[in-house]
């Protein structure tokens, strides 16, 4: 399975963004799709997630700000990001389990939000 991200840039404190993702090959055996990110020298963690029956999570530092979707057929993602904070600044990663394949990465987008 590939995946495509984009959507990344350079925003204000309080502006929005949004992150597309999208994946191609074998999308029938995705289960879920999501978004990580890896701020400057910090682990990379999970930011949110949804599944194909459409259950969602969130890292807390996001809920209320963030919000993730996707199509029906689970082969696009998006992340709106609402009142983005400098701490937001990071490598966003698409990822996907893919039942048969496990994680799968896609290429990261640089999310830059000045103070």
């Amino acid at each position: 399975v590939q995946l495509q991200a984009s959507g990344g840039g350079l925003v204000q404190a309080g502006g929005s963004l949004r992150l597309s993702c999208a994946a191609s090959g074998s999308i029938d055996s995705i289960n879920t799709m999501g978004w990580y990110r890896q701020p400057p020298g910090k682990q990379r963690e999970l930011v949110a997630r949804i599944t194909r029956g459409g259950t969602t999570n969130y890292a807390d530092s996001v809920k209320g700000r963030f919000t993730i979707s996707g199509d029906n057929a689970l082969n696009t993602v998006y992340l709106q990001m609402n009142s983005l904070k400098f701490e937001d600044t990071a490598v966003y990663y698409c990822n996907v389990y893919h039942i048969y394949l496990g994680e799968c990465w896609g290429q990261g987008t640089q999310v830059t939000v000045s103070s």
